[in-house]
């Protein structure tokens, strides 16, 4: 099965079953194998987890051997919401795609991203029909919180991190979503990371890795409940 982006994909050793996936969003000008820099910590402590970090739609005009989820070459609020949009369905049917070759459900699967990508990740979060299992995002915000919050039809649970020296995207929007997210239902974590730019440092993926894999075990743990009382 070819997937309706192009993707770099890290698979769990040789053997060991598939039981999550995270799906990891590159940021503006970005690629997959940018990103999936990140698995090369995360997998030691995720064994069971495949990785999977697709290109964006759409190449970047401004760094065209990179990509992009959607345009930012022109300043108007309302043409971005509408390109993430599109951005949003492609990866609605990228998700599903997933879903049906690993045999996975919405709680199996981590949705994770840097900047636009965590903003993508942010949407796709709560406009599902069921919760994943969480969404992890990196310097990030969200896009238009009036139309999300009329869309909104889940509330996955949410870890946002950000720097507090951010000039690219400033970490006052990383309080912005907090506050969004609360009045909202979701339950959400939000950590400032102290002395950081537009970037994910080593405590920032760390901050990640043991959100993403507390989540993954207590899913896990709940699962096996409940076929052990069926």
């Amino acid at each position: 099965m070819t997937f309706c982006l192009s993707t770099t994909i890290i698979k769990p050793k040789t053997g060991i079953s598939i039981n999550n996936a995270v799906i990891l969003l590159h940021g503006y000008g970005g690629d997959g194998k940018d990103i999936s820099m990140l698995t090369l910590n995360w997998k030691r402590f995720l064994p069971n987890t495949i990785f999977l970090c697709p290109n964006g739609h759409e190449e970047c005009p401004i760094n065209p051997k990179g990509y992009q989820w959607f345009d930012l070459t022109k300043d108007d609020s309302k043409y971005i919401l509408e390109q993430s949009k599109k951005a949003e369905k492609k990866l609605q049917q990228f998700i599903d795609e997933v879903k049906t070759k690993y045999d996975l459900k919405n709680s199996q699967i981590c949705l994770s991203g840097f900047s636009q990508g965590c903003m993508m990740s942010i949407n796709l979060g709560l406009v599902n029909n069921e919760n994943f299992n969480c969404v992890v995002g990196f310097s990030g915000k969200i896009i238009n919180q009036e139309d999300l919050a009329k869309r909104k039809t889940s509330s996955t649970k949410m870890l946002l991190i950000h720097g507090d020296l951010d000039t690219v995207v400033p970490s006052t929007f990383i309080l912005e979503a907090k506050d969004f997210l609360i009045r909202n239902n979701v339950e959400v974590e939000a950590k400032i990371i102290k002395d950081c730019d537009h970037n994910i440092p080593v405590k920032a993926s760390s901050e990640a890795l043991n959100y993403i894999k507390n989540n993954f075990e207590f899913s896990e743990s709940l699962r096996k409940k409940m076929i052990s009382t069926h």
